[in-house]
């Protein structure tokens, strides 16, 4: 079953520097029908305008991904990490116990559009950790694991039964996704315009699958394109 998720109908922000798109329930944003799905808690499609950013402030319990679309973002943390993430990286951090983090648009000229993803942790009161990573030179034209539980294949390892895997493609290129039984995911597109088993994504759509004989996901782009797939227990 896909449940799909159209980009025109997600929360919207737009506080002058900030626009921000939300797949689900966040900040003032509520929406009972749309808190999550399985342990995937937010997905924020965020533009940040020049010199403007997020200061400092705190997460607790929370496995949080940044993806880089384009033009550059800082961040500093209070575990002592800083570093400026360009577009195709993609940074973590373990919130766990607590940590303090900002977020900011270094350029002068150029906005910053990039994703923030939230995910539960299997347990609360982990310490917390940062972690980030290139996609520079991953192969385009296939889905490249970023992130699972046991960091497997050089992905982040995280507190989670969740695979994140990131996909480039160019047009007519071909991507297949085995989904075992008792799995889900959740697709979203960042950029560009995908079929889906078949089924129409363009930028910014989700779509949720479930698929209880376990089978496999098809995607095929219509145009260039980035896609995210969530592997979900």
């Amino acid at each position: 079953m896909i449940t799909l998720r159209p980009a025109a109908a997600r929360g919207y922000a737009n506080h002058g520097w900030l626009d921000s798109r939300h797949t689900f329930s966040f900040g003032d944003y509520h929406d009972p029908e749309w808190m999550g799905f399985r342990s995937l808690r937010v997905i924020n499609d965020d533009r940040v305008a020049p010199g403007m950013g997020f200061g400092a402030h705190p997460h607790r319990d929370m496995e949080i991904i940044t993806y880089v679309l384009s033009g550059e973002l800082e961040h500093k943390d209070s575990m002592g990490n800083g570093r400026i993430i360009c577009p195709g990286e993609a940074q973590y951090m373990a919130a766990g116990t607590g940590v303090r983090h900002s977020e900011f648009n270094p350029s002068a000229s150029t906005p910053v559009h990039f994703l923030q993803i939230w995910i539960e942790p299997e347990q609360k009161g982990l310490s917390p950790s940062y972690a980030d990573r290139s996609l520079g030179e991953a192969r385009k034209g296939s889905l490249q694991l970023i992130a699972s539980r046991n960091g497997r294949d050089g992905s982040f390892a995280i507190n989670q039964d969740a695979d994140l895997w990131i996909g480039r493609f160019a047009k007519g290129d071909h991507a297949a996704h085995p989904l075992k039984a008792g799995r889900h995911a959740w697709v979203h597109v960042a950029e560009g315009a995908v079929l889906i088993g078949g089924v129409p994504l363009s930028g910014g759509d989700g779509a949720a699958i479930s698929l209880s004989e376990g089978k496999t996901i098809d995607l095929l782009s219509e145009k260039e394109s980035q896609v995210l797939l969530f592997d979900l227990n």
